[in-house]
């Protein structure tokens, strides 16, 4: 992202233009078929969501995520699935997603540094929109942080909410080494007056970050069951993100059972398994085993559906072990 758009800039600017204040839901309501084959429901109205509390920051239970906006399926070896989610989101469809996001009470959505889609995000806030976002950088983590660094003043200066770590590079810094550039990383995330959060494939790493006291505020973990067809075969799973297609949280109910020890808020990804676990089955499994809030990857046809979910499943979590932290 560049500077010629700063936080200020975003408050003055800060009124819907009037071609894009109506959106045409078209499909929106459309249930997936694989859970719900009823009609689509009316449109929600706006903080519908339950929501939590991340330092002051209030965020809707259901997160959307930026996987699909960015175009990163995690298809498996589908590789034109890639293309074709390129084709479905372009600029003003992802427009339209996030203003029926908003509209559904869903306030936050979580993302990486692609430049294409952050624009996106500021001509988003340009036509009115609220949308938090919680942004983890992508720049490599040298020794001294001086490009991640100027990274992150360029997002805060953007208007960023929140950063977090990147799991891809939090996963590789378990040694002692490594833990001590992350949490110098999160130190100099929070002196920029934001919130730091910390996300992993690897449970290592949660475990690292609680064992060496690293200041982040929340942690963006994978959670989800292996009771699917392409989940890990009894063996195959370790504590580390695997590089096959089928599995992204390798220690499940180890991640369930440590994480009733973390005292700080939890946002739970990849709940469905890029797609191979129904939504209302993986709901109810991340909010029932302890986390605060699940991170989704939703296409605008999928929004209205996954809100009625989160409602459901939340409202039946309340008995689960781990206290609430948000």
């Amino acid at each position: 992202m560049g500077n010629e758009v700063s936080r200020r800039t975003f408050v003055r600017d800060s009124m819907w233009a009037s071609a894009g204040a109506t959106l045409s839901l078209g499909a929106a309501g459309a249930a997936r078929a694989d859970t719900d084959p009823s009609p689509a429901v009316p449109t929600a109205t706006q903080n519908q969501l339950p929501q939590g509390k991340i330092g002051d920051m209030k965020i809707s239970r259901l997160l959307l995520g930026g996987n699909l906006l960015t175009h990163y399926t995690h298809s498996r070896d589908l590789r034109y699935v890639y293309t074709l989610t390129e084709h479905y989101n372009t600029p003003e469809k992802i427009l339209e997603t996030l203003a029926l996001a908003e509209d559904h009470g869903i306030n936050t959505l979580v993302i990486h540094t692609v430049d294409s889609a952050l624009r996106i995000l500021q001509e988003h806030r340009r036509r009115g929109g609220k949308m938090q976002w919680i942004i983890c950088p992508t720049t490599a983590m040298q020794p001294g942080l001086v490009q991640y660094g100027e990274h992150v003043m360029r997002m805060v200066d953007d208007g960023v909410d929140a950063l977090y770590i990147w799991g891809v590079h939090a996963d590789r810094m378990t040694s002692p080494e490594g833990i001590d550039l992350l949490g110098r990383a999160v130190d100099l995330v929070k002196a920029n007056g934001v919130l730091c959060g910390i996300g992993s494939h690897a449970l290592s790493v949660v475990r690292e970050c609680e064992r060496n006291q690293v200041r982040g505020d929340f942690y963006v973990k994978t959670l989800h069951h292996h009771d699917y067809r392409t989940a890990p075969k009894p063996g195959e799973a370790g504590d580390d993100h695997a590089e096959f297609p089928g599995y992204w949280c390798g220690l499940p109910d180890e991640t369930v059972e440590f994480m009733q020890t973390v005292e700080k808020p939890f946002i739970a990804f990849k709940v469905m398994a890029a797609g191979a676990i129904p939504p209302e089955n993986a709901f109810r499994y991340a909010f029932t085993q302890g986390a605060d809030f699940i991170l989704a990857g939703m296409f605008d046809f999928e929004i209205a559906q996954d809100v009625r979910i989160t409602q459901k499943t939340f409202a039946e979590a309340h008995q689960r072990a781990r206290p609430w932290y948000a």
